[in-house]
Parts: structure tokens; sequence; C-alpha cells
């Protein structure tokens, strides 16, 4: 893939002016910076997809509740241009003023009841901000593509509802997991941790690897991750086998795709995993 010119704008006005100037298909990658090589990861799928390529790189309040990391989130923008210099066309970070001239914004999205469950229910809020700001974002944008890492298996399951709900006119296309050599799956969060930390939070990924080698039976999913929780090793939020489209937890007659998720605080950071199986037994 050729290199091409990197042009940083920080306003709405400037970011119109440069995605009109794009001719050919877009795609979009949406963060919040700190970029690792998850994100690259998506870049260079959406360079696949794509003639062009937008990144956002925005820290977006209304996904952070009262008592969260929003102030200390790590923002780097410098390091974050150096990464994806060459690789993408246009790196758009506004100021939450620029983005949010009223805050709280008197219109925003709201997930639904599937964003007050899992995730949702231990971040009250949480997907109405990310819902919001990814429709500004599209609207902004424009692209034909938009990639979302499967991590974040909750988001990318309402952003898909999203964009099929409000016909939004973009597709969605969800990108694997990138992991550390030791299968901890890659988080900004991750420069929390220590290396013990870092020992203990595979928990995590053992365990949505368990839960998915237990597929086709839907029981035997269930029990795995039942047996997570018993065991502790982690301080879980949840380990959960949901269905997709509902986003409640499967019993033992569900057939089709699973998605397999858990969260859990380590050393005061908390992190996720998650992973794809189908069911077709009980």
């Amino acid at each position: 893939m050729s290199e091409r010119t990197t042009t940083l704008v920080t306003t709405i006005p400037q970011l119109r002016e440069q995605r009109d100037a794009l001719s050919g298909s877009v795609a979009t990658v949406m963060t919040m910076g700190a970029l690792h090589d998850g994100h690259l990861a998506l870049v260079a799928r959406a360079r696949e997809l794509a003639d062009h390529v937008i990144l956002t790189d925005f820290v977006n309040p209304l996904q952070f509740g009262p008592h969260e990391d929003f102030d200390a989130y790590p923002r780097d923008l410098g390091a974050d241009l150096a990464a994806v210099d060459g690789l993408v066309d246009l790196i758009f970070a506004p100021a939450v003023e620029e983005m949010y001239p009223v805050l709280p914004p008197t219109v925003s999205v709201t997930a639904g009841p599937a964003g007050t469950v899992l995730e949702g229910a231990q971040r009250p809020g949480h997907f109405d901000g990310v819902l919001t700001v990814v429709t500004k974002l599209l609207q902004l944008t424009r692209p034909d593509v938009s990639v979302f890492g499967r991590k974040d298996a909750q988001q990318l399951a309402l952003v898909q509802r999203l964009v099929a709900d409000l016909h939004l006119p973009v597709r969605i296309e969800p990108v694997d997991i990138q992991r550390e050599p030791s299968g901890l799956a890659r988080s900004s969060r991750n420069i929390y941790l220590s290396e013990g930390g870092k020992q203990e939070a595979l928990a995590l990924s053992r365990t949505v690897t368990a839960a998915r080698a237990a597929a086709p039976s839907a029981s035997a999913i269930r029990a795995v991750l039942a047996d997570a929780l018993d065991r502790a090793e982690v301080t879980w939020d949840y380990a959960a086998a949901v269905d997709p489209a509902t986003l409640r937890e499967i019993t033992d007659a569900h057939r089709g795709e699973v998605l397999i998720m858990v969260a859990a605080r380590v050393e005061g950071t908390r992190l996720l995993d998650a992973a794809v199986a189908e069911a077709t037994a009980p």
C-alpha cells in the first residue's frame, strides 16, 4: 500500500472542506486517541476497503460517567499523528467545544433497552453517548464504510443496530481483536497495568478462549462462563453469552451466533474481551 499525505483538521468547516475534496470511496476509523497496534489494524483494514481513510481522534465526554476516567484518559495527539502519518488521509481531532457547542447536547441518540444491560448496566448512559458521537462523526465524515473492533462487542452490536434502524448510508465492518503475544486484548487502558496485572488480566482471554472452544454446545459455553465467575481470578463485572440481536443472555435452547462478552477490573482498571461462537447443540 502506498504512503499518502496525512492532513490534520480540528474544526468542522475544515473537515467538510477536506472531505469534499476526496474522490472515490472513504472509510472512517473512530478512535479516542492513545493509538496502539489495535487501532493500526483498524486503519490497515480501512485501507483495504476504501480509496481514502479518515481517522477521528476525540475523547468523547458523553460516554464517561461522573466517576470515570475522562480527565485521566491518555491523550497524546503528537504520538497519534506520528503513528498514522502516511497511513490515513485525514485526522479529525476536534476540541470538545467543537463537537458539543452545548453540553449536554439538546438532542442526542439513545441506545434503548439494549444499551442498559451488561456494559450499559455498569455504565449508565454510556452507550447513549457512544451512539450520539458515532452518529455525529458518520454525518461529518460521510464514509462508505466504517470499521469497528470486536473487543467492544456490545458497542459494535449497537452501532450495527444504529445504522440499520436509522437507515444510515454506511457499512459497518467488524475487525478481529488484536492481542498481545500473551493473548491479552490490546487496549489503551493496558498502560495502567503493572506486569503482574497484565498476567492477572489473562484470565479474560483464557475465559473467552475456553468458552469459544466449548461450542457448539450452548450449555457448555454457559458452563465455562459460570465456572470463571465462581473462580473469581479477577474482579468480574460479568461473563456472559448473549444473543447478538437482543443482547439478552442465551439459554440452552439458543441456536445460532453467540457473543461471548467479559468485563473485569484488574488493579482498578476495567478491561473487556470478547469472542464470537456458533451454537448448534444444547
